[in-house]
């Protein structure tokens, strides 16, 4: 083998100059004088000089003052800093293609992510997936990728598509794919069952990571999750649950979401002796929040602000996720790693003013200064998901049930979890009615992936709703249709629209749409630009609230009501599930009072 022969994430000449610059022999790309660097490695925040060669940073230190460059930029004492790696995010939650995702968050000082594209996958599958990889090359922000390992969640609900081992192998074998994302049934790794161990095995087959998620779980039934081999976990919500799994050898991922956020409960485990084990994420945050909050340098800023040493928080927020993931060159400034750099000019809100991407300037002051490329991809296998069978109002319908109370669900305010009430209900001519003076809307979930043409209806509380309807093709995590309504024509109404919209969120009353936003790819993202996103969602939320509704972020909210891997009470389109036990339920019950 020849030496140009040898293959890496950077090519033989890249590394012949970095080395030539370095020792002097060749000039430099960029030379940044007079930084102050928030060094990630050792914790040490150090006056010095960076010297780039092109994508790679040749050296660090005071012997760079004055070498040669062809340009050269004078921080001024300026911070700098790795740019941030975000380690769990769904790209999806955002609403948005990755370009217009990235145009959010890098001039914040966040140059990668990696993304578990489980949304999409449960809509298109396999070509989903590589279609969102696809629409995420040759962007200022890297993009990796998780293999989604649950499509479908549960054998309760109808996905657009079923990821077998077969799949996720296929999957795994691509450049910047990572690992296997996280492995939500966790009931089922702690009972052996084979085929959710061979998942984490496929990813140490392949060198890549399986990625966990275990809610609450501890004791002897953590140690058995962790014992298959999974790595890590963002679920936690209380110190003595980080701590736990910290001990137990996980990677812990603290979060931050637009719901869940667990970051202010878990930060006392940030200290130099555990910051290599933790990681900053997302997870899930809402096309506002991410406009009016950032991305994962949120997480890097608010720890600052509580008191978290500032290169602690970067490590965080970089060098431990990189290494979590096996990111070469990546999470850190020194030499031989990828030029991806943050100035930051107020270290203590975390203000970035620049951002380097591999060694070009990308954003500046706020903004973006390159261009996103506009993609050369064939939409096709996520364009036109939106299949609805035909309906009417008897599709509809609740019988009025023998016993004396049925089912309800209620959402709780910002969380994901519901509760299972009993309710008299209202009935009207033998059926089941939506009744607004007590807080009683029909909850309807439509198949909409052309498989099955099924319905589930039931009744939900909680909502406020005194007229019309709500509906969304975002539903967690089969991403069917689900309609919140006191009138079935205008369920009926809304449906037929997001139909015609390829998906997305609407809002009607008496048959007329009061305000909609269009998510053509795949029922779930637009290429709009975030803030336009941001905008069109606040005025979906004012029409909500004419309709009566009082219940905060109504649209996450419906979202989230067919999610049946989380308790306590979904619907789905196969009917209610009982996620404690994980079965489907039926709507009338017999066994306790009414509330």
């Amino acid at each position: 083998m020849k030496p140009e022969d040898v293959k890496a994430t950077v090519t033989l000449d890249e590394v012949r100059r970095a080395v030539a610059v370095a020792a002097g022999r060749e000039a430099g790309s960029l030379l940044l004088k007079n930084a102050t660097l928030l060094n990630v490695l050792t914790q040490d925040i150090d006056d010095t000089h960076v010297l780039l060669a092109g994508r790679l940073i040749a050296g660090v230190g005071p012997d760079y003052a004055d070498a040669a460059a062809d340009e050269v930029v004078d921080l001024g004492g300026k911070h700098l800093a790795p740019g941030l790696i975000d380690g769990h995010v769904h790209i999806e939650s955002s609403l948005v293609t990755p370009g217009a995702y990235a145009a959010g968050v890098v001039p914040r000082g966040v140059t990668a992510v990696v993304c578990d594209p489980h949304e999409i996958g449960n809509v298109a599958g396999v070509p989903g997936i590589e279609w969102l990889l696809e629409r995420s090359e040759r962007l200022p922000l890297d993009v990796w990728v998780t293999v989604p390992s649950c499509v479908p969640s549960t054998p309760m609900e109808t996905a657009g598509a079923t990821l077998g081992l077969a799949e996720i192998a296929g999957v795994l074998a691509h450049r910047r794919v990572v690992g296997v994302a996280e492995i939500m049934s966790f009931p089922a790794v702690i009972a052996g069952d084979e085929e959710n161990l061979a998942k984490a095995l496929l990813a140490e087959q392949y060198g890549k990571t399986p990625e966990g998620h275990a809610p609450g779980v501890s004791g002897r039934d953590l140690q058995a999750y962790l014992a298959s081999g999974i790595g890590s976990d963002h679920e936690s919500t209380t110190l003595a649950e980080g701590q736990e799994k910290l001990r137990a050898g996980a990677f812990l991922m603290i979060r931050e979401g637009s719901v869940t956020r667990n970051l202010d409960a878990l930060l006392p485990l940030v200290k130099p002796e555990t910051s290599d084990r933790i990681g900053f994420v997302t997870d899930d945050r809402l096309p506002g929040d991410v406009c009016d909050e950032g991305g994962v340098d949120f997480l890097v800023r608010r720890a600052i602000a509580s008191g978290v040493a500032p290169a602690l928080a970067v490590r965080c927020g970089s060098w431990s996720t990189a290494r979590h993931y096996r990111l070469v060159r990546r999470g850190a400034v020194a030499p031989g790693y990828f030029a991806d750099l943050a100035v930051v000019d107020d270290v203590a809100n975390y203000h970035v003013s620049r951002v380097y991407k591999e060694g070009r300037l990308v954003a500046a002051d706020g903004k973006l200064c390159v261009d996103i490329p506009e993609p050369q991809v064939d939409d096709t296998p996520v364009r036109n998901t939106v299949h609805l069978p035909e309906l009417s109002a008897e599709r509809f319908r609740l019988a009025a049930p023998a016993a004396p109370t049925v089912r309800c669900i209620r959402p709780v305010p910002y969380q994901v979890l519901t509760e299972e009430v009993r309710v008299t209900p209202t009935v009207v001519g033998g059926e089941v009615v939506a009744d607004p003076t007590r807080d009683l809307a029909k909850l309807v979930c439509v198949e909409r992936h052309g498989h099955s043409g099924d319905v589930g209806v039931g009744l939900v509380t909680g909502f406020g709703l005194q007229r019309g309807a709500l509906a969304s093709t975002v539903g967690h995590d089969h991403h069917n249709l689900l309609a919140v309504g006191v009138d079935d024509e205008d369920i009926r109404v809304a449906c037929e629209r997001l139909e015609h919209l390829e998906g997305g969120f609407v809002a009607v009353d008496r048959g007329e749409v009061l305000a909609e936003l269009p998510l053509p790819f795949a029922g779930l993202l637009t290429d709009r630009p975030l803030k336009e996103v941001s905008d069109t969602l606040e005025r979906l939320d004012a029409a909500a609230r004419e309709l009566g509704v009082t219940l905060p972020a109504p649209y996450m909210a419906l979202s989230f009501l067919g999610l049946a891997v989380i308790p306590e009470l979904r619907l789905t389109d196969q009917g209610l599930v009982d996620v404690r036990p994980g079965r489907l339920v039926s709507f009338a019950a017999e066994d306790v009072s009414a509330s």
